[in-house]
C-alpha cells in the first residue's frame, strides 16, 4: 500500500494550516485513485505522543477521539457522507445511500455503495479490511472480515450483491485485501481452522492466514482481480494497531474507500 502525506487537522485542500496541527496517518491502495476513479486505505497509529486510535469504544477522552475524527475525515474533500458500524463479526452489509455526515450503524460488517462522494468505513485492528470495486469504478464496497466474517462467507455475499444490485460481472470485480494480522501471527485453535476450510494437521499450536483463505474464495467466486497487502498489525505494532498484539488493550484503525466526487 502507498503511503500518503499526512494530512493535518485545520489543513485545507491548498495545504494552509489553521491554528491546530493533528497528522493524519493514511496508507492507501496504489493505483485505485488514478486507475478506479476510487480512493481507498487505511489509518495508521502515527506517530504522535497519543497514538491516532480512531475506536469509538477507546479508552482515550472522547474529546480527543473526536478531534481525530474531525480531523481524518476532514481529509476528503467533496465528500459529503460517512457511513460507519457497530460491527458484529457476521456477514450483513448495509447499501449506503446519498446523505449529508457522518451516520453510525448497528449490526452490519460491511458497506457498499454506487454514490460518488460517499466514504464507507469499517474499524480493524487486526481483522482484514477487504476493499472491493468495479474495474470501471462505478461501485464500491468494504468489508471488515474476521474469522467469522470469512467462514460465514461475507465476500460472497457481497460480490452477489454487487452483481445483482449494480449490474456487474463478477470477473469486472477487484479486490484489495488490506493491512491486518498475518498468518504468522494469527494463532488459532482446530474450530477456528475448520471453520475457515483449513486441514488441522498435527499438534497445535496452528496458524491462520486470513487473507489467503479470502484470495482463494474469490478465486472461486470468479472475482477478476485480487490483490493483498503484505504489511501485519502484529508484526509492525509501531504502525498499526493489533487487538491480538496488545491482548486486546489496543486502539482502533479505520479502512476506508469511496467513489471520488
Amino acid at each position: 500500500m502507498t503511503e500518503v502525506r499526512p494530512r493535518r487537522l485545520g489543513e485545507g485542500v491548498d495545504g494552509a494550516r489553521g491554528q491546530e496541527s493533528m497528522e493524519v496517518p493514511r496508507i492507501e491502495v496504489p493505483e485505485w485513485s488514478d486507475r478506479l476513479g476510487v480512493v481507498a486505505g487505511i489509518t495508521g497509529r502515527g506517530g504522535a505522543s497519543l497514538p491516532f486510535d480512531l475506536g469509538l469504544k477507546s479508552a482515550q477522552p472522547v474529546g480527543a477521539v473526536m478531534d481525530r475524527w474531525e480531523a481524518f475525515l476532514g481529509g476528503f474533500p467533496g465528500f459529503t457522507s460517512f457511513h460507519l458500524n457497530f460491527q458484529v463479526h457476521g456477514t450483513r452489509l448495509r447499501r449506503a445511500g446519498p446523505g449529508d455526515g457522518w451516520v453510525l450503524h448497528h449490526g452490519f460488517d460491511g458497506h457498499l455503495t454506487d454514490v460518488p462522494g460517499t466514504l464507507l468505513l469499517v474499524t480493524v485492528a487486526d481483522c482484514i479490511p477487504v476493499f472491493l470495486a468495479t474495474m470501471d469504478g462505478r461501485a464500491v464496497a468494504v468489508l471488515h472480515a474476521g474469522w467469522r466474517g470469512v467462514a460465514g462467507g461475507i465476500l460472497r455475499v457481497a460480490a452477489e450483491r454487487m452483481v445483482a444490485e449494480f449490474f456487474c460481472s463478477v470477473d469486472n470485480i477487484v479486490m484489495h485485501c488490506g493491512v491486518g494480522v498475518c498468518g504468522m501471527c494469527y494463532e488459532v485453535g482446530s474450530e477456528v481452522m475448520s471453520a475457515c476450510g483449513r486441514t488441522v494437521v498435527g499438534p497445535a499450536p496452528w496458524y491462520l492466514d486470513l487473507r489467503a483463505v479470502l484470495a482463494e474464495q474469490a478465486r472461486v467466486i470468479g472475482i477478476g482481480e485480487i490483490s493483498t497487502s503484505e504489511l501485519c498489525s502484529a508484526h509492525d505494532t509501531t504502525r498499526f494497531f493489533s487487538h491480538r498484539a496488545s491482548r486486546g488493550r489496543d486502539g482502533r484503525m479505520v479502512a476506508y474507500i469511496g467513489i471520488l466526487p
